[in-house]
């Protein structure tokens, strides 16, 4: 505010001169009121995505962190295309999708693996080794005696090289159609040490020349990134809440945290008579620094709480002038907090120096040690030393009490984070359904039911079986049908009323899947149709009882002409299928109507691809039952015998019109005994056949106790037997 306020006073005093002038002095002002908003340290990135940019260092990676890659070859797109459809009239649909190779460079220094991987913000590799999308991957973990990969290798030959020393990844035809037909932006939690970061580990390249004393690891720092460039940039930042300390040792520079262990006392202050030296009758000198323009308030860092995205952790007295430490490490948020704390105290409590003169000259008392002062409160750190006529003279700094670290404990807060659902197996059933009279009923409806026990599973490609050569029925299908299990068995049905009372107990493949009630109405527009093996059954209510567990209640059965397999009953364990809108539909111009049929459906989460053999083939295109049987005796000992045909799929059942013959010619066949190999039999073109006095009294003789029964034959095959009469 200042500085536009001063900016247009000196404008208008003084000209653009006066108004720069101006401008420097608003500046001035507003950081003494405000605060400049410092931040020390790098800025952490918000999201390290992956680059391919040619020249691009490689960082090297401590402990676990998260961070993106360089991408160091890659192939084209590669298109993939499958066709569907194309037979009776139907059009052919041609389904492209895209994949491509590449590898990724992670790390300059050997680590010891990869655990999650995002793509543009979503998982696609799980923290169980599963990629959430088709493709290969493959983690080179650096090591000296790594091989080159086989398919860098195939497309360079033998100028491919092993990349040892650097951790990298490779994808092998990986699916890009969940991020728009492109290469992602990737994330990589990369575990370069199974434990927290050691010093002695980023020092590593300057061995010789500079050693580290110890290898105990920087408390609580889980990971660490050292992005490039000297590595004394790296340890300013390290030393911003890990202090560190210097030392000779043996000609080389010896670094190490600093700790306050070991704590040695201080021999009494020596006097000095040299012309200019301090404390000449005391041997002591103390002083204390202006306070910061801006003292540490804050620190943010990657917190693994939140998948490694930024944190901010504030100290408990924050300023409004106060600045904030930009760490690239990971952190807990109890440990960020911690730290930044310390740090603040450091910063404040170090401003207060403290020079001691000694007479002698002690080998323990050297640059980083901690030491306490006669006649001095607290403690010390001995932070340069230099040794002269008079003595060696000491520079301290003093060090915080570690007073309420206990207190400081803190949390991550809300973050969304994307969840971790490992793949999971598919369930497949495959079925044909009775004409439903709104499509021609010379087509087969052919159905696929696919599901999974768990919440994981993404969908699955469908194949036809061809004697093992799997032929692909389009793009995959991520459609999750409401299927079960009866657990109780449901016993024979005449199917020809209602049954209120009637109980069926189902336990469902997933725990997201449910039944709903409905009423009679909803059952007279087909609402609420199971399939049970081969009989469809409606119900009016269902309540879930348990885990998975549900009871309905209410059930009309032999619906859809599958009267005789209500008549048979069913065991339990028999599945049990929803029929809505979650099916999936089959071409069957592609599909055959046959028993002989094979359906595969391979997912993400299947080792080998899942198996269903075509149910009730053939029942969309087979005849209804006759229905009212009739049998009407003649005065000379004769009988005429009648039936009602049904169509299929007509089942509206319209007032003063006969049903529609569906079927090419009307044609019945009747017989006696076993409906497949028929005793006697008889063939008429109406639903009617006398039979005399004389031919019934043979068949009484000759077939006593047996049925006579009829069945249309149809156009593609013939109806089950209605049961005429019995001998």
């Amino acid at each position: 505010m200042a500085t536009l306020i001063l900016n247009a006073v000196g404008t208008a005093i003084g000209g653009p001169i006066g108004g720069a002038i101006g401008a420097l002095a608003g500046r001035a002002l507003d950081s003494s009121l405000i605060g400049s908003g410092h931040r020390d340290g790098p800025r952490l990135k918000e999201l390290a995505l992956t680059t391919s940019s040619y020249g691009q260092p490689v960082p090297r990676h401590f402990g676990t962190v998260r961070a993106g890659g360089i991408i160091i070859w890659a192939t084209d797109l590669r298109e993939h295309s499958e066709a569907s459809g194309g037979g009776k009239g139907q059009p052919s649909v041609t389904t492209y999708s895209y994949s491509c190779s590449f590898a990724v460079a992670l790390s300059s220094r050997a680590i010891e693996r990869v655990g999650r991987i995002w793509a543009d913000g979503n998982l696609l590799r799980g923290a169980g080794g599963d990629l959430k999308v088709p493709g290969t991957l493959r983690i080179h973990t650096g090591h000296g005696d790594q091989m080159p990969d086989p398919l860098l290798a195939s497309a360079l030959g033998g100028q491919c090289p092993a990349f040892r020393g650097m951790a990298y990844a490779v994808f092998e035809d990986l699916a890009l159609s969940d991020f728009g037909n492109r290469i992602p932006a990737l994330t990589f939690e990369i575990v370069a040490d199974s434990g927290p970061v050691a010093l002695a580990d980023v020092l590593a390249p300057l061995a010789g020349a500079v050693v580290c004393d110890g290898r105990a690891p920087m408390a609580g720092l889980a990971g660490f990134s050292d992005e490039g460039g000297p590595i004394r940039s790296a340890l300013e930042t390290i030393g911003t809440l890990y202090p560190l300390a210097c030392r000779d040792k043996g000609g080389a520079l010896a670094i190490a945290p600093h700790t306050q262990s070991n704590v040695r006392a201080l021999p009494p202050a020596a006097r000095s008579g040299g012309e200019g030296d301090f404390g000449a009758d005391t041997g002591v000198r103390r002083c204390r620094d202006a306070a910061p323009a801006a003292p540490i308030d804050g620190v943010r860092y990657y917190d693994p709480a939140r998948d490694y995205l930024p944190g901010l952790q504030r100290i408990a007295a924050s300023s409004a002038h106060g600045r904030t430490i930009e760490f690239p490490g990971s952190l807990s948020a109890t440990d960020a907090r911690l730290l930044a704390t310390r740090a603040a105290r450091r910063s404040a409590d170090g401003r207060e120096t403290l020079e001691w003169r000694m007479a002698d000259l002690d080998p323990a008392l050297l640059p980083g040690a901690t030491v306490t002062a006669p006649g001095q409160q607290g403690l010390w750190r001995i932070a340069r030393w230099e040794w002269r006529e008079t003595g060696v003279e000491l520079a301290l700094t003093r060090l915080p009490v570690a007073t309420g670290d206990s207190a400081l404990a803190s949390d991550s807060g809300a973050a969304l984070l994307a969840p971790d659902v490992p793949n999971a197996p598919t369930l497949l059933q495959a079925f044909e359904l009775p004409a439903d009279g709104l499509n021609d009923p010379d087509t087969p409806h052919l159905f696929a039911a696919l599901s999974s026990p768990a919440a994981g599973w993404r969908g699955a490609a469908l194949y036809l079986d061809r004697g093992g050569r799997l032929a692909p029925l389009g793009g995959a299908t991520a459609g999750r049908a409401t299927v079960g299990t009866l657990q109780s068995p449901l016993p024979p049905s005449s199917a020809l009323l209602f049954e209120p009372a009637a109980v069926l107990e189902i336990e469902l493949a997933n725990d997201s899947d449910s039944l709903s009630p409905t009423d009679m109405r909803g059952i007279a527009y087909g609402a609420n149709r199971l399939l049970v093996s081969g009989e469809i059954v409606q119900f009016l209510d269902a309540r879930m009882i348990g885990p998975r567990q549900w009871r309905v209640t209410g059930l009309l059965r032999g619906r859809g002409g599958t009267e005789p397999a209500a008549a048979a009953g069913h065991r339990a364990g028999t599945p049990a299928i929803l029929l809505d809108a979650k099916l999936t539909a089959l071409d069957p111009a592609a599909v055959p109507a046959s028993s002989d049929t094979v359906i595969a459906a391979i997912g993400r989460g299947d080792d080998d691809a899942v198996l269903a053999p075509l149910q009730n083939a053939g029942i969309g295109r087979q005849p209804l039952s006759p229905v009212h049987p009739r049998c009407i005796g003649r005065a000379d000992g004769g009988v005429v015998l009648s039936w009602t045909r049904r169509a299929r799929g007509q089942w509206q059942w319209a007032d003063a019109v006969d049903a529609p013959l569906i079927e090419q010619a009307e044609r019945y066949l009747l017989g006696i005994g076993p409906a497949e190999s028929p005793a006697a039999q008889w063939t008429v073109d109406s639903p009617h056949l006398a039979l005399s006095a004389a031919t019934m009294a043979d068949l009484r003789r000759d077939y006593p106790g047996q049925a006579l029964w009829v069945c249309q034959i149809g156009t593609f095959s013939r109806s089950a037997p209605l049961v005429l009469l019995t001998m």
